[in-house]
């Protein structure tokens, strides 16, 4: 599985003109699940996003997690992390999970990351989705489980 993961100060998710989630201060977590995942690398992937330390403590060093400072998590469904690139012009997905285990694994990701945190909402999986999003810092760091 991979985590996309950005520093916000806000950030809204929305299909079809109507917001679906929408977070303050915390993290946008774009995910995508390979073909060869398994089922542990959910709950790996959980811990790092909730204990990742990206926020700044009272020195600015990057030492508090979103756990750390009871911030809000937006996880969005974003396949096409998957992509092989080294190739041509056009990317391709063959090391995407099907819909069916994507769809079932991140699911399980909402749910093992809101067993660590009040504030976790979501994309929808297989939408056309607008995300908006104010980076902080920017930073932003690519986790893999």
């Amino acid at each position: 599985m991979i985590g996309l993961l950005q520093r916000v100060s806000s950030a809204s998710v929305a299909v079809d003109g109507s917001d679906i989630g929408q977070i303050g201060r915390g993290l946008l977590v774009l995910i995508a699940v390979h073909r060869d995942d398994e089922a542990r690398t959910i709950k790996r992937l959980a811990e790092r996003i909730l204990t990742y330390r990206v926020f700044p403590d009272a020195e600015d060093r990057m030492n508090l997690s979103v756990q750390d400072i009871s911030g809000g998590l937006l996880l969005v469904p974003q396949f096409t992390l998957t992509a092989d690139t080294k190739k041509g012009t056009r990317a391709s997905f063959t090391k995407a999970a099907d819909p069916e285990k994507a769809t079932a694994y991140f699911d399980a990701l909402i749910d093992a990351c809101r067993d660590g945190l009040t504030t976790v909402e979501t994309g929808k999986f297989g939408a056309d989705m607008q995300v908006s999003l104010v980076n902080d810092g920017p930073v932003t760091f690519w986790l893999e489980a």
